[in-house]
């Protein structure tokens, strides 16, 4: 699998140093990432973005309610 971003790559170079992962884990996602052009980070898609505020939206309507119905 490639990386997705620098941040990425960065953060799987200090895992490779500090033995979390192998070099070939690390030399197999380089080498499939190429040479890419690759952002600083990655944003959350707007997709995810709306369905937490779909939940949270829904959990304060039902919760407005302090006394039970007759």
């Amino acid at each position: 699998m490639p990386f997705k971003s620098k941040a990425q790559r960065r953060k799987f170079a200090e895992l490779l140093v500090k033995g979390e992962i192998s070099e070939e884990t690390f030399e197999e996602w380089n080498r499939e990432t190429g040479s890419a052009h690759l952002p600083e980070r990655v944003k959350k898609t707007a997709k995810k973005q709306i369905t937490k505020r779909k939940a949270t939206f829904k959990r304060k309507a039902t919760s407005k309610r302090k006394t039970p119905r007759s």
